[in-house]
């Protein structure tokens, strides 16, 4: 159940952990769970806080390296860096899926390399290091991992989700609609499948949580719509 020695990972995270409980908490997903055990067994509290330290430092990092930016724009920027796409990028670069804590069974379906398992655990890993040394612990290992991610776009990014409300108020042709249409998979490992109407027109995607699954149906709605102008079939509305 147990992935590699934790002090692999650890001297990756530049901290050594005066409580090393919290480092193993941080690498337990809640299939490996025992409710026997007196303490926190998943990494799910930690994943809470970690979620506040993370945006914490990466907007305090945005703040000082873009002084002329507004604050929708710095948003923009934020909502990126704290995405879980994002995220499960970093736990895929500091090798966080050899480490997790995963029955074998679980570790045999790919758990580990999915990416909502990948970015929760990177969360909980910043809680970790936040209560075992405070902020600064917490924004060293920001800087560091989300170093290549902060210089990767000198212009604001914008999501599928808000390109396509753009596109849709841009024409006057209202918000898009999200709408849930089915959930599958175990709990511990859902997948949500979501359809986007807007313009009279509609797309539907899955995703590991509602949040990546509504980024890609609006992903695929603009993919059409940018299809259908390529070919000279103007607007819709």
């Amino acid at each position: 159940m147990t992935g590699r020695d934790t002090s692999v990972l650890a001297r990756r995270l530049g901290h050594d952990f005066a409580d090393a409980s919290l480092l193993e908490q941080a690498l337990t997903h809640r299939s490996a769970a025992d409710p026997k055990r007196r303490q926190l067994d998943s990494n799910e509290r930690l994943e809470f806080l970690g979620d506040r330290v993370l945006a914490l430092a990466i907007a305090e990092w945005l703040s000082e390296r873009f002084p002329g930016e507004r604050e929708g724009e710095l948003g923009k920027r934020l909502a990126v860096l704290v995405a879980a796409e994002t995220l499960a990028k970093v736990g895929e670069a500091i090798g966080l899926s050899a480490a997790l804590r995963i029955p074998p069974a679980e570790g045999r379906t790919g758990l580990r390399q999915r990416a909502n398992v990948l970015a929760d655990a990177t969360e909980a890993l910043i809680g970790a290091l936040y209560l075992d040394g405070g902020l600064e612990a917490a924004r060293r290992f920001v800087r560091q991992e989300w170093a290549e991610f902060v210089r990767a776009d000198p212009t604001p990014p914008m999501s599928a989700k808000s390109r396509l409300q753009e596109w849709t108020l841009g024409r006057s042709l209202g918000l898009p609609e999200y709408r849930l249409e089915a959930t599958s998979g175990p709990s511990h490992a859902p997948v949500f499948t979501v359809s986007v109407h807007a313009a009279g027109r509609s797309a539907e995607a899955s995703g590991e949580n509602k949040r990546a699954a509504e980024q890609a149906a609006a992903e695929a709605w603009l993919a059409g719509i940018t299809v259908r102008e390529g070919r000279g079939g103007g607007r819709d509305g």
